[in-house]
């Protein structure tokens, strides 16, 4: 770790002096001094400073949303491929150990159930709960089916904000499958699943607890409980945000594309933007 940077420069003092390196207020100023950085500033700037650093030809963690509109994505993107380096794109629930290791019991889904609820943050009321919560889950949804979507319905009201704070949105894919996700900023509580249904199984999958339970089929026909198998494998609880930094290390290290990349990012970001498209339309 070379430096930290913040506006804020007494906070960036504060957390370069904690671990002993260089603090900074602007981000220019790190341009020729370091080989790789991670963005997190508030969404309006992700283009901007992603875009200084790619032109400089330095790898970067951008947090999500990638950027505010697709043609910002396409840019940076353009600009990584022409350039050789690493763009990689901050969805933390790719490094949920409980993600990770439901991939392995995922093969065709038929429908897909996600929640994700949560308090109300005045940080982030420059966005709806769409760009803020729902990303995460459209993210993941994506890398699961793999499929083109061909019908969206969207439903969602403002309610502690001057953007919408709660949200459902019902996919339908190419292949069948059918997702249905729920986000609002409107809750005392945090309760983040995902629920995977597919012909021999069900997958029940809690971001919070990173834990995973898999109900499977033993046999064809199912007379009782005792020819389902439930599976609760043992998962060992890791931060996602030092797994996702490590890995973002690893792959400027090795050259090796990284899990989320740019690409993955502007698909998210695509839907997100059609969301509320529709959602301003209602």
């Amino acid at each position: 770790l070379f430096g930290v940077c913040d506006v804020d420069k007494k906070r960036a003092e504060k957390i370069a002096k904690s671990f002993n390196v260089l603090a900074f207020s602007d981000y220019k100023e790190l341009i020729v001094k370091v080989d790789a950085v991670s963005i997190v500033v508030p969404t309006p700037l992700h283009y901007t400073v992603a875009k200084d650093f790619l032109e400089a030809g330095i790898h970067c963690l951008v947090e999500k949303p990638i950027t505010e509109d697709v043609s910002q994505a396409e840019e940076l993107l353009k600009i990584a491929n022409e350039k050789n380096i690493i763009l990689q794109i901050g969805h933390i629930e790719r490094f949920n150990t409980a993600v990770i290791e439901s991939q392995k019991h995922i093969k065709s889904p038929k429908f897909i159930e996600a929640q994700r609820l949560g308090p109300y943050d005045p940080r982030v009321a420059h966005i709806g709960v769409v760009m803020d919560l729902m990303i995460h889950d459209i993210d993941i949804i994506l890398t699961l089916v793999d499929s083109k979507i061909i019908q969206m319905d969207v439903i969602g009201a403002k309610v502690l904000s001057k953007n919408e704070d709660i949200a459902n949105v019902r996919l339908k894919f190419e292949n069948s499958c059918v997702a249905n996700i729920s986000a609002s900023r409107v809750s005392l509580d945090k309760f983040r699943k995902i629920r995977i249904f597919q012909d021999d199984s069900y997958i029940s999958l809690d971001y919070a607890g990173q834990s995973l339970k898999i109900y499977k089929k033993k046999s064809d026909v199912v007379t009782s409980m005792s020819d389902i198998e439930i599976i609760k494998p043992k998962l060992k609880t890791e931060e996602p945000l030092k797994k996702e930094l490590e890995h973002f290390i690893n792959c400027v290290k090795t050259g090796k594309p990284p899990i989320v990349t740019g690409e993955h990012g502007r698909d998210a970001l695509e839907v997100a933007i059609e969301i509320l498209k529709k959602l301003s339309n209602n």
